[in-house]
């Protein structure tokens, strides 16, 4: 038996007997909290997602699922062509309470949990809320659709900061689905709130994060969407709520039918991509004393990238894919890195503005990450008659971050998903696109700013630069 010392003897003596004295008495106790005692895994089953809704996404350990996939000997990343969701399913009309959950995350009360919660500087760290709020989706889905459909994210479409926190605190987040018409696809209303005292309801100004997301149900042997019960509405707030998922889907429509990959930029775009060009030409006149400002920067100057591998700790239910809260973790902290690197500032997170979910990324995969600032809000160069303060201390930046994965052997490759982070920085500071391609880019994030804008003023929400600052979260 290896030798222990003194010390570390009545250490193991006094947690064993705090963990007594927590067990079989009902006085609070402070060593818990102060130290870590020996448990079994089962126990503490989280990777930065809260352990209540990791244990409802990992239900099977990661070697029982690859044995029996092995013993079958089939593909997961292919459908096995044959249906399996009942074809007499009950799809009658469901209430949007019928699919409410909650959980609250104790992180004023367990500094264990807080600890993988937390960033260097004692800020909480927004992806491993997304995280969570990406599990929490799913298990909303499968409240409203069963267990007999697979269910996944299809886009985000919009995670916003209400009010900023000021204290580390407990949390609750909730959520339940507010738009369904009968077809596939269901939007997710959730929110992150400091968690009120028993008996009473969380107040407006403590809402820390609002948050819609879109899933869409499949069936698990063909992949081909399949139909969800309807919603009814009966009450004014669930109106309210109804109406702007239809309001969303709506967008989506309209900017899916506008994209620029299917047609050109209108009149006014137009005029804005030659008069970028004209200043451009200016800053390398010889004979023009105009130079391009300190503050601006070219946009391919902004550029950073990640590789990662794909494991299976961060799989979703059906074991050989990755759940879409470790994607937004991941790509939330490249944009955040890149708005930091672009100006030299500690940015603030304001909005993840609509984003896509492409195609599943397999377990064992390579999922390669490009980010890149596409808009700075106030611009460079207005469009004809666009009003902005050219002279504002704050600057909104928006980074595209581009996803794609390949397989090990790098033979096959396709894109997974693109997300739009908007963040402020205390820097006047400006983006310059150069080439076609980069045009495309600051146009359709240009679009993406100013639908945004519009919407959250319709809702009221939305805070200011100096009073996001205050705010605990990062």
């Amino acid at each position: 038996m290896a030798h222990l010392s003194r010390t570390t003897w009545r250490h193991l003596s006094r947690t064993a007997e705090c963990r007594s004295t927590a067990l079989f008495s009902k006085r609070p106790s402070t060593c818990l909290s102060t130290s870590r005692a020996f448990t079994t895994t089962s126990c503490n089953r989280t990777d930065g997602v809260f352990r209540e809704l990791t244990a409802q996404r990992l239900q099977t350990p990661w070697i029982e699922a690859l044995r029996k996939q092995q013993a079958e000997g089939t593909s997961p990343s292919q459908p096995s062509g044959t249906p399996q969701t009942p074809k007499e399913r009950e799809l009658t009309p469901k209430r949007m309470d019928d699919s409410f959950h909650k959980v609250v995350l104790p992180l004023a009360q367990d500094p264990w949990l807080l600890d993988t919660y937390l960033n260097s500087s004692g800020h909480i760290r927004l992806g491993t809320i997304f995280m969570d709020l990406d599990a929490l989706s799913g298990v909303i889905a499968y409240k409203h659709t069963g267990e007999d459909v697979t269910t996944v994210t299809a886009s985000c479409d919009r995670i916003v900061i209400n009010h900023p926190l000021t204290e580390i605190c407990d949390l609750e987040l909730s959520g339940k689905v507010t738009y369904a018409t009968g077809r596939s696809s269901m939007e997710i209303t959730m929110q992150v709130a400091k968690a009120p005292k028993e008996g009473e309801k969380i107040k407006n100004e403590d809402v820390l994060i609002h948050c819609t997301m879109t899933m869409v149900a499949l069936d698990p042997g063909t992949r081909k969407p399949v139909n969800v019960n309807p919603i009814i509405v009966s009450t004014t707030e669930e109106k309210r709520l109804y109406a702007l998922g239809e309001r969303n889907s709506q967008i989506r429509k309209q900017r899916k039918e506008t994209a620029l990959i299917k047609h050109t930029p209108n009149d006014e775009e137009s005029d804005l991509i030659h008069a970028f060009w004209q200043k451009q030409l200016q800053y390398h006149d010889p004979y023009d004393e105009l130079r391009k400002p300190d503050n601006a920067h070219f946009m391919d100057t902004t550029v950073l990238r990640t590789a990662t591998i794909m494991q299976p700790q961060n799989r979703n239910r059906h074991h050989f894919m990755i759940f879409g809260g470790f994607l937004l973790k991941q790509t939330f902290e490249l944009a955040f890195t890149t708005a930091a690197a672009f100006a030299h500032s500690r940015p603030t997170f304001v909005s993840l503005d609509p984003s896509t979910f492409q195609n599943p990324v397999p377990v064992g995969s390579i999922l390669y990450l490009t980010a890149t600032v596409v808009y700075t809000d106030p611009p460079l160069i207005g469009a004809p008659g666009e009003q902005f303060d050219a002279e504002s201390n704050y600057t909104r930046v928006q980074v595209r971050v581009d996803s794609k994965v390949r397989d090990v052997e790098h033979g096959r490759s396709k894109p997974t998903g693109t997300f739009n982070y908007t963040f402020n920085v205390e820097k006047n500071i400006r983006v310059v696109p150069k080439t076609y391609q980069e045009f495309m880019m600051y146009l359709d994030a240009r679009r993406r700013a100013e639908q945004v804008k519009e919407t959250l003023q319709e809702e009221g929400v939305g805070i200011s630069p100096e009073t996001a600052e205050k705010s605990v979260t990062e």
